[in-house]
């Protein structure tokens, strides 16, 4: 006798019945990039079709996303005023600390989380305090502690550390708790990989560093052991989600950590992922809807309960075009 696993390929009908994985618009989270000033939307020339805007024109584009029935945001805000000790991260007046008041204000159901990083806002691009050519760990920290009370205090539901620095979560905890913010949560980029795959996202964020590398506090993309080691650490310090970033490199990261860890898992879909298929797709190479949904898919299937991505908007017209 044959076996006839095609019966349940058979039709369209039939295979979505019996499909494993799918995908809905509250698996996503969608990012923004806030810029200083006033009305200004600029283009990303590495990141088609994503914009960086001021406050002031985020309105259109946030009707977008709760049209399409997207939950969540992701909030990278940027600034005109570097210097060495990122002192304008934890401004309460600053452009992430603005968008999440004015999103709070006026779109009440989206959640809102807050990258907490000062790369952006280094004048040397580093994700913290530099001490002999060195990030200092423990005074950054300190620092990571003080931003992320700020987007707190502006609103946020969710803060977001990505500096992958050792003890982030402990310092960012004891900060919300002792300052009356207990009930914000903890995304943790647990698992962030020193990787090829930012470089459009330096260029949207102008968060490049200035000299050398981040090889010294993001890990090693060879290191599989490490990651679980890290997120043990980030759970027992008080992380309430945990994160794989970038995420298609990373799937079977994504898959140890579920595997392991009873905490929501979240993904990032970079920007390196998001260009990749954007251009490929431009050059006529592959098609761009089936490329973004089956890499999607794939994400999802190894673990991911939650993705960060830039087509989270396409996602979702897609979802709504094919229901």
């Amino acid at each position: 006798m044959i076996n006839r696993p095609r019966r349940l390929r058979k039709s369209a009908n039939i295979r979505k019945l019996v499909r494993e994985t799918t995908i809905t618009v509250n698996d996503l989270i969608y990012p923004l990039f806030i810029i200083p000033g006033e009305k200004k939307k600029e283009a990303i020339s590495s990141m088609p079709g994503q914009f960086r805007y001021t406050v002031d024109m985020l309105e259109d584009e946030m009707k977008e996303i709760v049209s399409l029935g997207i939950k969540a945001v992701i909030i990278f805000g940027l600034t005109h005023h570097k210097d060495e000790n990122a002192s304008d991260a934890f401004n309460p007046n600053g452009t992430a600390q603005e968008a999440i008041k004015y999103i709070k204000k006026n779109f009440l159901d989206i959640v809102v989380i807050t990258d907490v990083c000062v790369c952006s806002h280094t004048s040397h691009g580093h994700c913290g305090i530099i001490k002999n050519n060195y990030v200092d760990n423990d005074s950054s920290i300190e620092l990571l502690g003080k931003v992320a009370l700020s987007h707190a205090q502006a609103g946020a539901d969710i803060v977001a550390p990505s500096a992958m620095l050792d003890g982030q979560i402990k310092a960012i905890r004891t900060t919300l708790d002792a300052n009356g913010f207990s009930d914000i949560a903890i995304m943790s980029y647990a698992a962030k990989y020193q990787s090829a795959f930012y470089g459009p996202f330096r260029e949207a964020a102008d968060s490049a560093p200035q000299f050398g590398d981040r090889a010294s506090y993001q890990m090693d993309y060879g290191n599989s052991n490490e990651a679980m080691r890290e997120m043990e650490i980030d759970v027992n310090e008080g992380a309430d989600f945990l994160m794989v970033k970038p995420a298609l490199p990373f799937l079977d990261i994504i898959r140890m950590g579920k595997d392991r860890f009873n905490l929501p898992m979240v993904a990032y879909n970079v920007s390196g992922e998001y260009a990749m298929i954007k251009a490929a797709a431009q050059m006529g190479w592959l098609d761009e809807t089936k490329t973004m949904m089956e890499s999607i898919t794939a994400i999802k299937r190894a673990g991911a309960d939650i993705i960060i991505t830039y087509f989270a908007k396409d996602i979702a017209r897609y979802i709504r075009a094919n229901n």
